[in-house]
């Protein structure tokens, strides 16, 4: 099992990996890196999205999950980058409810790739976050997608009305 501490903007992310997948991405560190080649392309991947230069991870995933949640995560990395979903949408076309989409994005082992940050409440109401910083964490993801793709000009904050 590998393991490996990189900076970001939101402060440094303790990345995960086992049997050649990235298994967990979490805000903190530990001492004692065991870099490998997933974790590797993953620390590089990750600098080039907050650059705002990558709008697709390629990595391996392998999220540990109930096959519900599988599911859900599956559908999030479908999200186009610097788009959202609903809460009420995915649980549409998941066959589910709202709040047990909620609960998947909560439990999202691989936050930022799996990008749990695109998912949005009814008319574009923030809905939770349960990374480092909250919504404020969300909000600055959304913002920084929002920049970087062209097709959607409005920063993501005020369309949260976080502030």
């Amino acid at each position: 099992m590998g393991r490996l501490t990189v900076g970001s903007p939101l402060g440094d992310l303790l990345l995960s990996s086992a049997d050649g997948a990235l298994t967990g991405v979490s805000w903190g560190r530990v001492d004692g890196d065991r870099p490998d080649a997933v974790l590797d392309a993953a620390a590089r991947q990750l600098e080039a999205y907050f650059a705002g230069t990558l709008r697709h991870f390629d990595l391996p995933l392998k999220p540990a999950g109930t096959p519900f949640r599988q599911s859900v995560w599956s559908a999030m990395l479908a999200i186009p980058y610097g788009g959202t979903a609903t809460y009420g949408g995915m649980a549409r076309a998941l066959g589910s409810g709202p709040r047990a989409i909620g609960g998947a994005c909560g439990a999202n082992p691989i936050p930022i790739i799996i990008p749990c940050h695109r998912v949005l409440g009814s008319g574009g109401a923030a809905g939770g976050y349960s990374g480092q910083g909250g919504l404020e964490t969300k909000a600055w993801l959304l913002d920084l997608e929002c920049r970087h793709a062209p097709e959607r000009p409005e920063p993501a904050r005020a369309q949260l009305a976080l502030l």
